[in-house]
Formats: C-alpha cells, sequence, structure tokens
C-alpha cells in the first residue's frame, strides 16, 4: 500500500511518497508548518504545495491520491489539534486514510533500530523544544510543549531570544560583559546591538532568521564566554529534565531504554550540549541509552505509516535503506 510521508517542522517540511515496496519515488522540501501563526488553512496550503511537487517529482499527473497518509507535524501538540489537522488533511483527499503525529514521534521513530518495539523516549529541540516517549502497550508520555506557559525553555528560538536578551544589557549596561554583545550583530553585518535590535524591529532583518543566532551563541560559548556557555548548560538541563520525566511516567527510569535525540540543534552535535546531556541523564536516569538521530525526520513519518498499513519488514527496510547509510 502507498503511503504519503509529512514531516513538517517549524522552520521546514519534507515530504516524501512510499510506494507499495518501500520505495521513495518523490520528494520535495516546503517552509515551515506554523498554523497557530497562520491558521490550519494557510499552513496545509503550504503543505500542498508540497505535496504537490514530491507527486509530480515522482512522474505523476491528476491529483495526489494514495492509501495512507502519515503526518509528523509541528504544532500538533494538544489532541483537539491533532483532530483539527487531521480533518483538514482528510479533507485534502490525498489518502484513503489519515493519522496526525506531533512531529516529535518522526525523530522517536527514525531512532529506533530495526525490528526493535516502540519503547523509549525522544527528545527534539529545533526552533523549539519537545518531548514523547511510548511503550509498546500503547502508552505515551507527552508534554504541551506551548512556550513558556506550558514551562518550556530554549530551542533555537530561545536561545536565540536569551542571547539578545544578554547582549543587549550588555551593550547598554544594565548587565555584565559578553562576547554575544558584538558577535549577535557581526553575524548580520551591523555595527551594534542597538543597530540589530532596531533591525529585527522594523524587519529590516526578517524575523524568520533569527534563528540564525542559535548557532552563533553556541561559537561564543565554545570560545570560553561564560554568558553563552551558562545558556549552553541550561539548555542541557532543559533536555534532561524531559526524558528524566518521560522515563518517569512510563515506568522506564530504571530500565534500558533509548533516548532519541533530534532537531537541528541536537543535531549538530556542540560538544558542550552533547556532552552536558549524556552527563546529567547518567546522574538522572542512569541505564538511559542517549542516541543522536541523524536520518531525515520524513524517514520516522514513513516507517509510522509502514505501521499504520502493516507492511512487511522487507518493506520497513527498503525505506530505511534509502534513508540510513552503513
Amino acid at each position: 500500500m502507498s503511503v504519503l510521508a509529512i514531516d513538517a517542522g517549524n522552520s521546514k517540511t519534507d515530504v516524501a511518497l512510499i510506494g507499495p515496496d518501500g520505495t521513495v519515488s518523490g520528494t520535495a522540501r516546503g517552509g515551515g508548518f506554523r498554523p497557530p501563526a497562520v491558521g490550519v488553512t494557510a499552513a496545509v496550503d503550504a503543505l500542498a504545495d508540497a505535496v504537490a511537487r514530491a507527486w509530480a517529482a515522482a512522474g505523476n499527473s491528476g491529483p495526489v491520491a494514495v492509501d495512507h497518509v502519515s503526518a509528523c507535524l509541528a504544532n500538533a501538540d494538544l489532541p483537539v489539534e491533532e483532530r483539527q489537522l487531521a480533518e483538514a488533511l482528510a479533507a485534502r483527499g490525498w489518502g484513503g486514510t489519515v493519522k496526525v503525529y506531533n512531529d516529535t514521534f518522526a525523530i522517536l521513530r527514525a531512532g529506533l533500530p530495526p525490528g526493535a518495539e516502540p519503547r523509549g523516549v525522544a527528545v527534539v529541540c529545533g526552533a523549539g523544544i519537545n518531548c514523547v516517549g511510548m511503550t509498546p502497550d500503547g502508552r505515551t508520555a507527552r508534554f504541551p510543549a506551548l512556550g513558556k506557559i506550558s514551562g518550556d525553555w530554549g530551542g533555537g528560538g530561545g536561545l536565540a531570544e536569551e542571547a539578545l536578551w544578554f547582549a543587549a544589557r550588555a551593550e547598554d549596561g544594565r548587565g555584565g560583559p559578553t562576547a554575544l554583545a558584538r558577535a549577535l550583530p557581526e553575524h548580520f553585518g551591523l555595527p551594534s546591538v542597538y543597530a540589530l535590535i532596531e533591525a529585527l524591529h522594523l524587519e529590516r532583518v526578517a524575523p524568520a532568521r533569527r534563528h540564525e543566532l542559535a548557532p552563533v551563541l553556541f561559537a561564543v560559548a565554545a570560545a570560553g564566554d561564560p554568558v553563552a556557555r551558562a545558556l549552553v548548560d541550561r539548555q542541557a538541563e532543559e533536555i534532561v529534565a524531559l526524558a528524566a520525566v518521560a522515563l518517569e511516567r512510563l515506568g522506564l527510569r530504571d530500565e534500558e531504554a533509548p533516548v532519541l535525540l533530534g532537531g537541528s540543534v541536537l543535531a549538530a552535535r556542540h560538544p558542550q550540549l552533547d556532552d552536558g546531556v549524556r552527563t546529567l541523564l547518567a546522574a538522572r536516569a542512569p541505564k538511559a541509552v542517549p542516541l543522536v538521530v541523524a536520518a531525515s525526520p520524513v524517514l520516522g513519518a514513513g516507517l509510522l505509516g509502514l505501521d499504520a498499513v502493516g507492511a512487511s519488514a522487507e518493506v520497513f527496510e527498503r525505506l530505511r535503506g534509502q534513508y540510513v547509510r552503513g
């Protein structure tokens, strides 16, 4: 049975058409998926563009028609949002059946070894931060992941905001010194934090480019700046707090269980963050096995789709082999 796999994050969308034998026949990439900002209809319209391009890339014409749609979507954080998005996708008529998951489930599914039971925890730290866990009996652990109002901190967007906060206060005297005050505006070719604040406020620097400041923060931290290093340490603490609580909720804290780490911030393998996560996780859940997921999350969406249609082990292996080498 054919599957349309969609992984739509805050910053980008990947689509893959998967044939009955597990072969990927067409792919496409689109922009970020942000229903809270633009509304469900406009967000799904943006998905439709990427879906249509993947359909055409596979050599198809006419309307998209597959057996099952497996969509792992950012901002599908609450059950009511999952239902709304599933209804919106079903209305497009792309597939006979539709299943919507939060995009963190794509990291979890993509990172599990071939043939492994669906058991473990995944933390995604990309534009935002979220965590999910699952066990073979169908239990899950989830968080609302709505930002500060639901207790979240960090991700690329949050780190950029914190870096700007410290840089602004360093420049105007309200805070202590930090190399961020020089590095952040320099990244955009600007002379001061004030100039950067003005450019961001007036959107002479596009709001979407704020995420570029997170890598600058990590570079400044790697050079030894105490303020930047403290922010990276706090990010490690937040990642581990999510993972440890999810493991506890599922009764996995004292068992050997994978903790799958994904998203652009974690996939970059910044040494301070990577080491911090592993050290803190070993203290809170000594038997947990942290693994960075390098495969594209759309693989996870595809594997979840194959789960739904009851594909054979051979089909799973063929799909995985197109995304995971070696």
